[in-house]
């Protein structure tokens, strides 16, 4: 028995013209990311393809595609696999994000549009809402993601955020697993600070800040 077959995962609804190739990859690899596919099992393209209802032409081309983000490995004669998740990956994707975005919020410390600390405010009036609610996990690391990317583009540096997140694929999935395995209150808390940071415009915080939320999680993830 295949690998999709052992483990079944959420098969959303497609988005408003999204086509094959899109709808695919978005459940793939929401799947992967979220460790419903699991660190180092089979994935087969027909079965995926089955149970997606596509043909396999998409499918293969998606795998492709999150073979270039490390999230998927083909073996020449054997199969394909779920990438385990690797350190130094991990290491070096905390690194890029903590440097990268201890400036993106200097500068959002400096100027930031009111209407984005708005938003900022709502997403984190919605996280503060999940605190303590089971099964949540999911809801809250997209919230998460949102939150990032809503300071970068408020300081026009939204591409910066995607390159980012292209780069952070096994370091997104490890804090993944430690939410599931733990509450996210912290995160939450960090989050709150971050924002009264840039609604003060205390950009001296922020260093401290980020620390705790990007690097200090590491060691946790090491035990």
């Amino acid at each position: 028995m295949s690998g999709c077959k052992k483990k079944m995962f959420t098969i959303p609804p497609r988005n408003p013209g999204e086509n094959n190739k899109d709808y695919s990859y978005r459940v793939i690899r929401d799947a992967i990311m979220f460790l419903e596919l699991k660190p180092g099992q089979v994935i087969s393209e027909i079965d995926l393809a089955q149970k997606l209802e596509i043909s396999r032409t998409p499918i293969r081309e998606v795998l492709g595609k999150l073979r270039e983000e490390n999230l998927v490995e083909v073996i020449p004669q054997v199969g394909t696999y779920v990438s385990k998740i690797d350190i130094q990956l991990i290491e070096e994707a905390a690194f890029m994000r903590f440097v990268m975005e201890k400036e993106i919020a200097k500068l959002a410390c400096e100027s930031f549009p009111k209407e984005s600390l708005q938003e900022l405010k709502n997403n984190l009036a919605i996280q503060e809402l999940m605190v303590g609610q089971d099964g949540r996990e999911r809801d809250f690391h997209r919230l998460d993601t949102q939150f990032h990317r809503i300071i970068f583009k408020g300081v026009r540096k939204e591409n910066i955020w995607f390159s980012i997140t292209r780069l952070s694929t096994h370091y997104n999935r490890i804090r993944v697993l430690s939410e599931l395995e733990n509450s996210f209150a912290q995160a939450v808390e960090e989050h709150r600070e971050m924002v009264d940071c840039l609604e003060q415009g205390n950009a001296e915080h922020v260093d401290n800040i980020l620390r705790r939320h990007i690097i200090e999680p590491m060691r946790l993830w090491d035990r």
